[in-house]
């Protein structure tokens, strides 16, 4: 079993950056793929950015912008913000899979309770 709680969400302008964090519980943490999800008002979840196995993936939305990382020692993993838009404004979501890494959200098994993440212009 794996708890996660989010956190680092934050009203920001346009340009702006932004740190999350995802924090984990369970011993097993660095056996973990941790992705990051994002869902906007009337919108379907959408991936945002894995790692898996030393490998990251990024959706196209966000590559050289975002940075997803995990310190294992900390059981956490962060998305490093940057060059942030008014169309990244969502709630963004932390995630844990035995598996191997995937872009589906239902291939995840666990996930945190959301943290609100709002870009003005």
């Amino acid at each position: 079993q794996v708890q996660l709680v989010e956190s680092g969400g934050k009203l920001v302008q346009a340009g702006g950056s932004l740190r999350l964090s995802c924090a984990a519980s369970g011993r097993t943490f660095s056996r973990y793929t941790m992705a990051w999800f994002r869902q906007a008002p009337g919108k379907e979840r959408e991936f945002v950015a894995n790692w898996s196995g030393g490998s990251t993936v990024y959706a196209d939305s966000v590559k050289g912008r975002f940075t997803i990382s995990r310190e294992n020692a900390k059981n956490t993993v962060y998305l490093q913000m940057t060059s942030l838009k008014p169309e990244d404004t969502a709630a963004y979501y932390c995630a844990a899979s035995i598996g191997y890494g995937s872009r589906r959200s239902g291939e995840y098994e666990y996930w945190g309770q959301g943290t609100q993440v709002t870009v003005s212009s």
